[in-house]
């Protein structure tokens, strides 16, 4: 068996070979991959709030409100408040004919109507309609005369001509 010994030159190029294959071997080195998934999602749409404040109509004669925006009518029950698409117990008609006024308040009508009914009474009505709410009243009257009630000022009236008349002779 024969011992050779290594030269220099071949410990120098065994030495390059070895720092080669390291650097090397560094290179492919696998490395576990990361998937990415990328995901298109859809913008969430967007949800606008509108606020609407109430605004009322109110009806002095049945004491009812009316909401445009919400389309409902408002009144006591009893002694309860109840929103309604109708109007209680009277036809729409008569109702929208009847003296009405805008309200300023844009919250539930419970919580004003107190004052409201001290400012507008059953018998109130708009300045230039007086004329026409007294009219309705006589024709009321008038009504009551044909439906058989005695009208007392007509008795009144026809003794105060009788006096009259005895009076001139």
């Amino acid at each position: 068996m024969s011992h050779k010994f290594f030269r220099a030159d071949d410990i120098t190029d065994a030495a390059l070979g070895v720092v080669l294959l390291v650097v090397l071997t560094g290179c492919f080195v696998e490395t576990p991959r990361r998937e990415v998934a990328v995901m298109r999602v859809a913008p969430a749409p967007v949800q606008r709030v509108v606020v609407v404040e109430d605004d009322y109509v109110y009806y002095p004669g049945y004491e009812v409100y009316y909401s445009s925006n919400r389309r409902q009518y408002v009144y006591r029950d009893g002694n309860a408040w109840v929103t309604r698409p109708g109007p209680p117990h009277i036809s729409l008609d008569v109702l929208l004919a009847s003296p009405s006024v805008r309200m300023d308040f844009h919250d539930a009508p419970a919580s004003h109507h107190e004052g409201i009914v001290r400012s507008y009474p059953r018998n109130w009505a708009p300045a230039g309609e007086v004329h026409a709410v007294k009219r309705d009243l006589q024709e009321e009257r008038k009504g009551d005369d044909k439906r058989g009630k005695k009208d007392d000022r007509k008795d009144d009236r026809k003794d105060e001509r009788k006096d009259d008349r005895k009076d001139d002779r």
